[in-house]
């Protein structure tokens, strides 16, 4: 029974990225997965974790955002918090890549919070 419910998950799983990878088509932004280091993107993605960390002595927000093809944090120097910006949110954003520690982030992006609508 773990086979299975191991399956049932994985396809969940897949079935999340498939209908993110559509929402992202449909926002005109690019696919995370697909962004490069240096390139000025537009990104749209659901928030998996909101992360307040100290950098330099100055608070910063960190959300890591996730579209079905891959994941991006996006961050905001000297912030502690910002309305809205919360785990489950879908959120547009647009900036330049950097991958410090290998990792793609954006540094205080410009950003669009977005309803969602689903169809049940």
């Amino acid at each position: 029974m773990g086979g299975w419910l191991s399956s049932m998950m994985r396809s969940r799983e897949q079935q999340e990225a498939i209908e993110l990878t559509d929402q992202v088509s449909a926002s005109g932004a690019e696919p995370i997965g697909e962004c490069h280091r240096g390139e000025r993107v537009h990104v749209c993605g659901t928030i998996r974790s909101v992360t307040l960390r100290p950098r330099a002595n100055a608070p910063t927000l960190e959300a890591e955002i996730y579209d079905g093809s891959g994941h991006l944090t996006l961050v905001w120097l000297g912030r502690r918090r910002l309305a809205g910006v919360e785990v489950g949110r879908t959120i547009q954003a647009v900036g330049r890549v950097t991958c410090p520690d290998g990792q793609p982030m954006i540094f205080n992006p410009e950003y669009d919070l977005r309803v969602v609508t689903t169809h049940e």
